[in-house]
């Protein structure tokens, strides 16, 4: 699994990518992420990708040749037998869920993922890539880098051997968010916290149907 970023900011990615179980696969090669800012692909004085838009109005609009090279780019590193996903993130996409993560970890081999900023991009490149508009939530971010960052995310664990143990992913099991561990008895400010009886009894059914209980 390879992601491509197109983003005016690589080093926004930085910390999450290197800690953890993301940073994890990368070192162990079960995903790779690739960066490709359009500043690299201008001729402009100052590596300028922005200009202010047509019609008038507040912010500046990302221009479009530099994006359209940096996907360019993108495409020419992926797998040549899988043709890649292009993914334009913006607040008016489809929503992104657990079941396009699921999909694409099966279907897709590359997936390029472009990161608008200011006052977005050049809405042609969109039209001439054939883009999927994908947003991560009804709200407005000032960049499409942690959207990038939580598709990365959601759709990694979902490779094999990303989580160690495939089991740990929680779709494929009962699991609830109402989890415990040791001490048994926890006691803090003067009370007594125990774990549910239900989770010592060793009744892999009753614990099933209690964790069933806590599903939202």
């Amino acid at each position: 699994m390879h992601f491509h970023i197109v983003t005016l900011f690589p080093e926004a990615f930085t910390s999450y990518l290197d800690t953890s179980i993301v940073g994890r696969a990368l070192r162990e090669k079960k995903i790779k992420v690739s960066f490709y800012n359009p500043r690299d692909f201008t001729k402009e004085k100052h590596a300028r990708v922005d200009k202010r838009p047509y019609s008038g109005g507040p912010g500046m609009v990302l221009q479009a040749e530099p994006v359209l090279k940096a996907v360019k780019k993108a495409i020419s590193k992926s797998n040549k037998k899988v043709k890649p996903v292009i993914f334009f993130l913006e607040a008016d996409g489809k929503q992104f869920d657990n079941t396009i993560a699921s999909n694409l970890s099966k279907k897709a081999k590359d997936i390029i993922i472009i990161c608008g900023h200011y006052e977005g991009i050049d809405a042609r490149v969109q039209k001439i890539l054939k883009a999927k508009p994908l947003s991560i939530g009804p709200y407005i971010l000032t960049g499409g880098e942690l959207p990038a960052l939580i598709m990365i995310d959601a759709i990694a664990r979902q490779v094999e051997g990303v989580l160690g143990n495939f089991s740990s992913i929680e779709e494929k099991r009962t699991a609830t968010s109402e989890v415990y561990t040791r001490p048994e008895i926890l006691e803090y400010a003067g009370k007594k916290y125990r774990v549910p009886k239900v989770l010592l009894s060793g009744d892999h059914k009753k614990i099933e149907a209690w964790k069933q209980s806590k599903r939202g």
